[in-house]
């Protein structure tokens, strides 16, 4: 597969391009992304689906932008697709003649392949492994079935931001929008009512965006982001029931202003018709697919068990010594293990204790002497797929502490994070085995952890203990009263 890899989405409402750089055999990242605005299908509606002139015009500017965006990022491979304007299209034949003379080859992919790959993103870049996913486009919504880690069914219905706002919002006919919807809706079948929902698209994130300012979210990213149906179900409500020049005080932005009414109106009934209770916003879709399909397509379209794509990619852009973090990561469990007969952390946080060990070096390709914070900043943010806004945070707030002290305050953040007291035996445990690393044959180590009274003892050993090391863990931050002993086997 190609190291930089182009993929072009034509939807509707907008044509996007998002590249991305492979850093090893799974891993990768977003290295670009735009959109334009070209709305190919205005006017369709009212022609038979005829695409019009002028939207071709702009879709065809916008497409040869995007090429040269992928040739300056030295893009290997282009991958484009085209969704429901195009394949309602009579006269769709024109424009990819059009488009097949400046270079691109588009595929024209049915509403099921759609889902398909919105699903496929979904699967591997979202910490759940089954819901349904809702993909409102400008024409059409797409809606996949996840179960247990697989795609079980997908459906494309004709009802869309783009479709309502021109058949119905633009004539005052809100009856008609939602009877529309209403009837749509009822063709999809029983297998699909779940309990939790991935919202995938412009107007899922765009609602979320809204809630989250609402809300005062305390974290500025939408990928992973979840909500509750019942809290908002009123604020999605009045999204599509408010005049359209009042949706910015609502927290909507302007460019999404025209087209969200009908998108909430779908998302809303959608919701209630599955018996909704969480939504999980999903920074990912088609795009994300169509790539992860070309990438996995040996792998049957699902990372290894166990795998997260994220860590992968942050130890191959900053880990010089991928051995020595193994080592870290080895030291860090073991010392974990050590306090399993003593239950002092729940076996869950073993997880975020592995990923912060094994990463705490990367904050050192920025600035040795600020290393805990550029590595919590990374953290933070690199660790975007498959995690959760709150192991997330977990991670990060551990290297942002590994060898000093937590505060007792850490607003406002609170609520993502366990107590004080687990987070404290966590950055211990993570401070020490970044310093045993430093020990010659760091990976000789063994480690007991026994209480006596109100005391704890730690004892480490190691054929060749040594001085500098030993010095050094008795100057760490302990969680509690803690005799250390350092020796020799």
């Amino acid at each position: 597969m190609a190291k930089v890899t182009a993929v072009i989405d034509i939807g509707s409402n907008s044509a996007r391009i998002a590249i991305f750089e492979k850093t090893s055999h799974l891993g990768f990242h977003l290295i670009y992304e735009t959109k334009s605005k070209v709305r190919i299908s205005e006017g369709t509606y009212e022609h038979g689906g005829y695409l019009q002139e002028e939207p071709m015009n702009r879709a065809i500017s916008a497409l040869k932008d995007f090429l040269h965006l992928a040739k300056l990022h030295k893009a290997r491979k282009i991958l484009c697709v085209a969704t429901s304007a195009l394949r309602d299209a009579p006269n769709k034949e024109i424009f990819l003649k059009r488009t097949k003379a400046i270079g691109i080859n588009i595929k024209v992919i049915d509403g099921e392949k759609e889902a398909y790959f919105g699903a496929l993103a979904a699967l591997n870049l979202l910490p759940y492994d089954s819901g349904i996913t809702i993909d409102i486009g400008g024409g059409s919504t797409e809606f996949a079935l996840i179960e247990q880690g697989s795609i079980k069914e997908q459906i494309s219905l004709n009802i869309g931001t783009i479709r309502l706002k021109e058949l119905f919002f633009d004539k005052g006919d809100y009856e008609g929008a939602k009877e529309f919807v209403k009837n749509a809706l009822n063709t999809i079948p029983p297998s699909y009512r779940n309990i939790r929902i991935f919202g995938i698209g412009g107007t899922a994130r765009a609602l979320s965006k809204a809630i989250q300012k609402r809300s005062n979210y305390p974290l500025d990213t939408l990928h992973a982001y979840e909500y509750t149906f019942l809290t908002h179900k009123e604020f999605l409500q009045s999204i599509y029931t408010t005049p359209q020049e009042n949706l910015q005080k609502l927290g909507i932005q302007e460019d999404r202003v025209d087209s969200i009414q009908g998108g909430a109106l779908i998302f809303k009934m959608a919701l209630e018709a599955f018996g909704t209770k969480e939504i999980v916003t999903s920074g990912v879709g088609v795009r994300e697919g169509v790539f992860l399909n070309d990438m996995l397509r040996h792998l049957k379209g699902k990372f290894p068990s166990n795998f997260n794509p994220s860590v992968r990619n942050l130890k191959d852009r900053f880990i010089k010594d991928k051995n020595l973090a193994k080592i870290t990561k080895k030291n860090a469990l073991k010392l974990f293990d050590s306090q399993i007969p003593l239950d002092l952390i729940p076996e869950s946080f073993r997880f975020h204790l592995s990923i912060s060990a094994e990463l705490c070096s990367i904050g050192t390709s920025l600035n040795f002497y600020e290393k805990n914070r550029h590595c919590s900043y990374l953290l933070l943010n690199g660790l975007n797929y498959t995690l959760s806004h709150k192991d997330r945070l977990i991670i990060a707030t551990l290297a942002r502490y590994s060898g000093n002290k937590i505060p007792t305050d850490l607003a406002p953040y609170e609520l993502f994070l366990p107590s004080l007291e687990i987070l404290q035996w966590l950055s211990y445990f993570l401070s020490l085995a970044s310093l045993l690393s430093e020990n010659p044959n760091p990976n000789d180590f063994s480690f007991s952890l026994h209480q006596e009274g109100n005391d704890y003892i730690l004892n480490i050993t190691h054929p060749n203990p040594s001085y500098l090391v030993s010095e050094k863990i008795k100057k760490l931050i302990a969680p509690a009263q803690i005799i250390l002993k350092f020796s020799s086997l």
